[in-house]
C-alpha cells in the first residue's frame, strides 16, 4: 500500500521557507518520496504504518499548513493516469517490484 501526502504550507517569510524545509526533511527522514512539489508517497506494508506514520508528522506540521494524508493500494497507485508530463520509468512507478515477505 502506498501513503500519500499532500500539502499546501506559505513561503512568503524566511520563518514560513524555514518550516517548509524542515517538514520536507520530516517528510524525506520518514521514507517519503517526492512525485510532485507538494506531494509525496511512501510505500507501507499495512493500514497500522499509515498510522504510525501520520503520528510522527504531526508535531511538524504548523497552523497555517493544509496537509492530508490518502492511502492507496499498489493496484490503483499503479493505474495512476498521465494527463500531462510523462512518467518517470524508475522504481516509484512501478508496482512489480513490489516484495511480499
Amino acid at each position: 500500500m502506498r501513503m500519500l501526502v499532500m500539502f499546501d504550507m506559505p513561503t512568503t517569510t524566511s520563518i514560513e521557507r524555514h518550516n517548509y524545509r524542515i517538514f520536507v526533511k520530516e517528510l524525506e527522514r520518514e521514507g517519503f518520496v517526492r512525485i510532485q512539489f507538494s506531494v509525496y508517497v511512501k510505500i507501507c506494508t499495512n493500514f497500522l504504518e499509515t498510522k504510525e506514520t501520520e503520528k510522527q508528522l504531526i508535531p511538524f506540521i504548523r497552523e497555517d499548513c493544509i496537509v492530508q494524508s490518502l492511502v492507496l493500494t499498489e493496484k490503483q497507485y499503479a493505474n495512476m493516469h498521465f494527463l500531462s508530463g510523462t512518467s518517470i520509468k524508475d522504481v516509484r512507478n512501478i508496482s512489480k517490484r513490489l516484495l511480499i515477505l
